[in-house]
């Protein structure tokens, strides 16, 4: 048989790792290849378990993507950046704010980051199924059985088993939060191309250096493949901001509000930001690619009580508002995306800053 060809696209070389003594995130390492079995996952799941009760945040390895293969997805996730013009991204920019949704591109200048300064950062966002629910640049129609493999690759073999781990973690049947992340179900599990362009020096003295203020992702589970512009920074259980340090082919993953919200406060939503990289990679485009998990759209986002774990002495289970006011997953993911960039919000002490969407308050970290 012939051998399969893959369309051709320019090859996307990333900066250099930095050399600068930076503050390091400590976090948890999990080799995903031992997930394969229900033994293998019984030994994982403390592990698994402990990282994102303590720290909302691991590194994982061995998920089934070569180095290679990472290496054509970076490729592939330049493309609706650089080989795709402005008009036609112009022609493709989704209607956030009427849709509470992320799909096609969000341009850049549409969020308020602070004092006056927008952002500017570009991405494109594809609902999982990458199908005919929305348009796509001519550049990417090639390449979307690429993109589809790859959300499949990161929907079962990555999302799933760190479900079953986290499940076991709160002593609850394995595919508990599995069965909430349905890939064909009504919901809005997407991936995601985003590139961070350099600001002009007078935008990093007025946000002071702040790129994306300290704040919690919304959805369930956030996979974000690892790569070598550092300006990723997690808030520490000690309340220090630490930089996330670049592993080749690792990924670098978090708890969202919605799996906090059902645990019950057991695994925390992270809060994280990103920041000026420094000096060594001052300059430097960020090229970054995300699968952003979120439950199916009907989920009721209240504790999952029927947890031994929740339900054992001195275990605190944690609340935004009472079980009958909680949001459905569609409708958090609704306000939190019309809302973000846009509204004016209201500054607490400490660098805090406040709204209240649907009732439940949301905090961001300046």
């Amino acid at each position: 048989m012939p051998a399969t060809t893959i369309p051709a696209v320019p090859r996307y070389i990333p900066a250099s790792p930095t050399q600068e003594a930076l503050q390091w995130a400590d976090l948890p390492i999990l080799d995903l290849s031992t997930a394969s079995t229900p033994e293998g996952r019984a030994e994982l799941a403390p592990v698994a378990r402990d990282a994102m009760h303590t720290h909302g945040f691991v590194y994982i390895v061995n998920h089934g993507i070569s180095q290679a293969q990472n290496d054509r997805i970076f490729d592939i996730a330049d493309v609706p950046f650089s080989q795709v013009s402005e008009d036609e991204k112009k022609q493709l920019v989704g209607n956030i704010k009427e849709t509470g949704l992320y799909r096609g591109y969000k341009l850049r200048e549409y969020w308020h980051i602070d004092n006056g300064v927008r952002d500017q950062i570009e991405h494109f966002n594809m609902h999982r199924a990458i199908d005919d629910r929305q348009e796509y640049p001519k550049a990417l129609l090639p390449l979307l059985p690429e993109i589809r493999a790859f959300c499949e690759h990161n929907h079962y073999k990555i999302l799933h088993p760190i479900l079953q781990l986290l499940a076991r973690g709160m002593e609850l049947p394995e595919d508990t939060f599995v069965d909430m992340h349905r890939f064909d179900a009504p919901g809005q599990t997407w991936a995601r191309f985003m590139k961070y362009y350099p600001r002009c020096e007078d935008d990093e003295v007025k946000s002071k250096n702040v790129w994306l203020k300290g704040h919690t992702d919304y959805g369930s589970i956030t996979i974000l493949w690892s790569q070598p512009v550092t300006a990723l920074q997690i808030l520490s259980p000690d309340g220090k901001w630490r930089y996330v340090k670049h592993m080749d082919n690792a990924l670098v993953v978090n708890v969202g509000d919605a799996l906090e919200m059902l645990s019950g406060g057991f695994y925390k939503a992270t809060i994280h930001r990103v920041v000026q990289p420094p000096v060594d990679q001052h300059g430097r485009e960020r090229l970054g690619t995300f699968y952003f998990a979120l439950t199916d759209d009907a989920v009721k986002l209240v504790p999952l009580v029927d947890s031994p774990v929740l339900r054992r002495p001195g275990v605190e289970v944690k609340r935004r508002c009472a079980d009958a006011d909680a949001p459905t997953m569609a409708a958090w993911r609704q306000a939190r995306t019309r809302a973000y960039g846009q509204t004016v919000l209201t500054k607490r002490e400490g660098g805090i800053e406040e709204e209240v969407l649907d009732g439940l308050v949301v905090r961001h970290y300046n």
